[in-house]
């Protein structure tokens, strides 16, 4: 993906917000070159454009928020996490909530919104965040740490003492594919007790066994069973995936993390982003882009499919 690239036209997605439970609405549109991702909220008469960077994250305790100006977007992990496989670099999403839409509780349904609106190159090549020097986080038994690579890779392990979960680990080297086919469809999860806490507390409004894996005290509620014998671990990287997305610039760099979550995901990306000895920015030769470009038609427009591997 040397080219910035955008949606190749405007889609709609519509679902319930997890916690609010109203019905929200976005309009994704495509943008320029150099635009970056940006969420433009409304309530009333007000609209707000929040771009999607570390710098405007209010709030992690959840999911991950962002916000300007007194509005706020969250649970934006999973469309982020999508637009990442797409390699989507711009766009500009109207949202009339407080939410993205929960949707499935998983990427899945976006990946195949994204795909009806297809990709658009832009004629302008992307800059790369290559990490150069490994960089760390440890928060008790929560740890995170980013080592040199020359491609995104994501090792992930959880720890959860319970017998449908346990431990799990997986390992992978980031593309489209593997993200559709692996990744995307793994749902949220939480455990019922939890659930009932946060709905006493006024939130969760949304959530059911519709949208997210519930384990009870003797195993999992949904009558359809887990997608993936190690469903939990899939989604913890795809949030992270989602998480990481907020440095600005696509990532060169293995992540390995143990017990993480959205509060130390947001953390990392802040040192790192601290750390500017530790990394670089890495973009294509001016000749490598017209290369690339002699190669292609002159109106580049496809719709975006992704290989079977």
């Amino acid at each position: 993906m040397i080219f910035q690239a955008t949606i190749a036209k405007p889609v709609t997605i519509s679902g319930i917000g997890l916690h609010s439970g109203n019905r929200i609405t976005m309009r994704l549109r495509p943008a320029d070159a150099g635009t970056g991702i940006i969420f433009h909220r409304s309530e009333g008469e007000r609209t707000v454009a929040i771009e999607a960077i570390a710098a405007n994250v209010v709030d992690t305790q959840l999911a991950t928020v962002i916000g300007k100006d007194g509005l706020s977007v969250s649970t934006i992990e999973h469309l982020m996490a999508a637009l990442t496989a797409f390699g989507i670099d711009n766009l500009h999403i109207d949202i009339d909530g407080p939410e993205v839409p929960i949707l499935d509780g998983s990427a899945a349904p976006i990946v195949d919104i994204l795909a009806q609106a297809g990709l658009q190159r832009l004629n302008r090549g992307r800059k790369y965040l290559a990490i150069r020097k490994p960089i760390s986080l440890v928060e008790g038994e929560k740890r995170i740490s980013i080592i040199p690579s020359r491609f995104f890779r994501i090792s992930y392990d959880i720890a959860f003492d319970h017998p449908s979960i346990g431990l799990q680990s997986r390992s992978i080297k980031f593309s489209p594919e593997l993200f559709r086919r692996d990744i995307a469809p793994a749902r949220t999860f939480g455990f019922l007790h939890e659930v009932e806490y946060l709905k006493a507390n006024g939130l969760a409004r949304g959530g059911s066994l519709d949208n997210a894996v519930v384990i009870g005290k003797d195993g999992i509620l949904n009558e359809e069973g887990l997608r993936f014998s190690d469903e939990f671990v899939r989604h913890k990287i795809l949030d992270a995936v989602g998480d990481f997305s907020l440095l600005g610039y696509p990532l060169l760099g293995h992540i390995k993390a143990f017990k993480a979550g959205h509060d130390i995901n947001h953390k990392t990306v802040t040192r790192i982003l601290e750390q500017r000895d530790h990394w670089q920015l890495v973009e294509f030769s001016e000749k490598d882009l017209a290369e690339a470009l002699a190669q292609a038609p002159a109106a580049y427009q496809e719709e975006l499919v992704f290989s079977e591997a």
